[in-house]
């Protein structure tokens, strides 16, 4: 009886602060689409985790074919990796143009980036290319397969994020710096810097230690 009457008393009093809960309501959409987007990012990212795994137990598996130090260019490979982590630092400009609205920088940054994809892919499909006409494809042996699965497969990413970019530039210069448009800016932000954190691990694992062998 008396835990009723006090709690009696505590819902006639409107100053009794002790039993007042406040829900802060949902959270914002910015909050709620990053979210959703992070975990479109780490099940992306299980699925490279596969492709590495399946690439350590293949690497050695050549078939008399040439081996990774056979095959990969150095050079090539260094102008890629410039060529994309430079464009991870011209993409986080386009991000702060788009928050602060400046549309010259917005559109600067973003040409930038999708130019220093564009290098990338050109160099990486020129090295597809050429393993392909000498005879170096991916049905040539298990290491082969796996190397073109793994390093293709982030190409694919990188195509995927160049249109991606260019349909961003669309929608801004369509659209204006709309909140739904900042929110798609931001993913795509999370996206290509994503793909710059697996390029950094494809060029340890596949390229320098490939190297090596």
């Amino acid at each position: 009886m008396s835990m009723i009457a006090t709690a009696g008393r505590a819902h006639a009093d409107p100053h009794h602060i002790g039993l007042v809960i406040e829900h802060p309501g949902p959270a914002p959409k910015r909050i709620v689409t990053a979210y959703g987007f992070w975990v479109f990012l780490l099940s992306d990212i299980v699925m490279f985790s596969c492709f590495f795994a399946a690439y350590a137990v293949l690497s050695g598996q050549t078939a008399g074919g040439p081996k990774g130090s056979e095959i990969f260019e150095p050079r090539n490979v260094a102008i890629e990796t410039v060529c994309l982590l430079l464009s991870s630092f011209t993409c986080g400009m386009a991000g702060i143009a788009a928050d602060v609205r400046n549309r010259f920088w917005f559109y600067l940054g973003m040409a930038v980036t999708c130019l220093l994809g564009l290098i990338f892919l050109a160099i990486e499909f020129r090295e597809f290319a050429d393993l392909v006409a000498r005879g170096y494809g991916p049905s040539r042996s298990a290491f082969l397969t796996a190397f073109f699965s793994l390093v293709g497969c982030h190409g694919l990413h990188v195509s995927a994020g160049v249109l991606w970019l260019l349909t961003m530039m669309a929608q801004v210069f369509a659209k204006g710096f709309r909140a739904d448009i900042l929110r798609r800016m931001m993913c795509f932000a999370l996206f290509w810097h994503a793909l710059d954190i697996i390029w950094v691990a494809v060029f340890s694992v596949v390229y320098l230690l490939g190297s090596g062998v």
